[in-house]
């Protein structure tokens, strides 16, 4: 298996469900932006409108953050919607809900399973730069938390303003960081 870590976001172009519209997506419109892909297997569901929900909770504190959320399933734009306008939960969302019915996103990403046409959970930080700092896949029984992916954004927004620093474990803003050097060798 081969890492995507560091490597550019692929091009595409999708379809988007957001704020009762439809518009098309594309790699340019993330350029210069943070950006988390949140992949799922299905609307109508049921681990995942809990992960959708949780991500939608923190949204406004992702967006003060200046990192652009889209959940991503192998679902149509309007299956999108129409889980939107049925399900109470689903209501809560304000982030655009991504459309890749021919799997082209999710086998990109590395997550699209072949014989079920589904993705995988899988969640990606992109950076301004285009490149992926974060990727984790789990299997889809496996719901996860939008804690600690806060934490994990805000972590990776560190680095790169601090680049000659790095967040140990559990870290959080505003907690001490580690510098590398041989000073820190067998110490820690």
């Amino acid at each position: 298996m081969q890492t995507i870590i560091n490597t550019k976001v692929p091009e595409f172009k999708a379809q988007v469900y957001h704020k009762n519209e439809f518009r098309t997506v594309t790699n340019k419109d993330i350029e210069g932006k943070w950006a988390v892909f949140f992949f799922y297997p299905a609307d109508f569901t049921f681990v995942c409108p809990t992960e959708l929900v949780d991500v939608a909770e923190k949204y406004e504190e992702f967006k003060k953050m200046g990192v652009e959320v889209y959940s991503v399933s192998t679902d149509t734009h309007f299956t999108h919607k129409a889980w939107h306008d049925t399900s109470e939960s689903i209501k809560k969302i304000n982030y655009p809900m991504l459309a890749d019915p021919t799997g082209a996103l999710s086998r990109a990403f590395g997550v699209y399973i072949e014989e079920e046409g589904l993705a995988y959970r899988g969640t990606f930080l992109v950076d301004p730069d285009g490149k992926i700092k974060l990727a984790e896949v789990q299997d889809n029984g496996i719901g996860r938390n939008a804690d600690e992916l806060l934490r994990k954004v805000q972590a990776a927004q560190f680095i790169r303003n601090h680049p000659n620093e790095v967040c140990p474990a559990k870290w959080k803003p505003g907690a001490d960081t580690l510098k590398p050097g041989l000073d820190l060798v067998g110490k820690i």
